[in-house]
């Protein structure tokens, strides 16, 4: 074939997905493995999701309802905002790119970090618009010190310099907060200290994938930057403290103007009908988001003092996952826990070779983790 691809096109890199479970297992000729990979929630869906889907799979031969118009009022009860205010998509992941697609032009800039989460500059490049991208900042922040070589890694949104990045072409700017793959957050003053920078017409997108796990007194309430003067949109998603990221739906919360300009662009039924119902009935779950919530928090605190005293260095989080530095090749140390059947992240990807994300598992899973992962440095150490 000779196909015309464009040039923005073939030089993408795919995102990196994961081998599925049974397929590593197949490979490495194990069984029973455990995935501490994808930041997914340990304790599984919601029940409450769960026994609603399966009440409704006999409307499988009906279209969903375009509109998500009982999720929509539901969730603005919850969060005291308008239906209008919100659009869902498959996953928050489409959010992002109806902002992308609404919003560049070929040519056009938008602000991003690095690391951060991969699909904000992979979509801007497919779209032909311009990736500016500046380093997270070095900063003093807490963590717990093993192998004591000093890390590498800057942890936090850069948000006094990012304001020297935008000009003329500038459309958008993504924060995730809290950061992928740092776990690190910023705060209201310095947010709002940047906004005060960003002139009218440049959207701010606040990525808040993993809010659920940040405690409420240290959270920005993005509901409060709605209809400021510098636009702000806040992305939020039922994969991780509900449990749902296998039926992918996610929610941007925005002005009803462009919250009404993204509406011409996406998919007449974006969201199928199980994430509707089931994300609808988790929302009325609270047993299950507050034993999520503290099963995450117990597991970081136990698991940042084991791995710490296996000489890593563990960064601390406002996430359910954490950033470990190992000292060593991380795609070895991958490999070599693959072996064993845990699954985690090497961040080679990101740029940081001697870096993996761990995501927090029930109890016996974290303790499996621990165990493999003092005999994998032991055995790399060795060679």
């Amino acid at each position: 074939m000779k196909l015309k691809v464009p040039e923005n096109i073939s030089s993408l890199v795919p995102y990196p997905p994961g081998k599925p479970i049974e397929e590593l297992e197949r490979e490495y000729g194990i069984t029973g493995s455990i995935k501490l990979a994808s930041n997914e929630n340990a304790l599984g869906p919601s029940p409450k999701a769960m026994a609603a889907i399966r009440e409704n799979l006999a409307k499988l031969h009906r279209y969903p309802d375009g509109s998500c118009y009982y999720l929509a009022g539901r969730l603005a009860d919850k969060l005291a905002v308008k239906p209008e205010q919100i659009v869902f998509g498959n996953g928050s992941n489409e959010i992002i790119e109806l902002l992308i697609n609404t919003f560049l032009a070929s040519g056009d800039e938008v602000i991003t970090s690095n690391p951060t989460f991969l699909v904000y500059q992979k979509m801007v490049q497919a779209r032909g618009g311009v990736n500016r991208v500046i380093p997270l900042k070095k900063e003093a922040r807490k963590h717990i010190a093993g192998h004591g070589g000093g890390s590498p890694l800057g942890v936090g949104h850069d948000l006094a310099a990012i304001p020297s990045l935008i000009n003329e072409r500038t459309r958008l700017i993504f924060l995730d907060n809290p950061n992928n793959p740092t776990g690190v957050i910023f705060g209201k003053d310095d947010f709002e200290a940047f906004l005060a920078e960003v002139p009218d017409e440049v959207i701010v997108v606040l990525d808040e994938a993993y809010v659920d796990f940040v405690e409420p007194a240290v959270r920005i309430d993005v509901r409060d930057y709605l209809d400021q003067p510098t636009p702000v949109v806040g992305l939020r998603t039922f994969s991780k403290a509900y449990g749902l990221a296998g039926l992918r739906i996610g929610y941007g919360l925005m002005n009803h103007e462009i919250a009404g300009y993204l509406h011409r662009v996406r998919q007449p039924f974006n969201v199928n009908l199980p994430a509707q119902i089931g994300a609808l009935a988790a929302l009325d779950d609270d047993e299950h988001y507050r034993n999520t919530l503290a099963l995450t928090r117990q597991g970081i605190g136990w698991l940042t003092r084991e791995i710490a005293g296996l000489g890593c260095t563990v960064f601390d989080t406002h996430t359910n996952f954490f950033l470990v530095d190992v000292g060593l090749d991380c795609r070895g140390l991958y490999e070599k826990m693959l072996t064993k059947g845990v699954i985690i992240r090497p961040m080679a990807a990101y740029g940081y070779p001697e870096y993996i994300r761990i995501t927090v598992g029930l109890p016996e899973e974290n303790s499996r983790l621990v165990l493999s992962l003092q005999e994998s440095l032991a055995e790399l150490r060795e060679e």
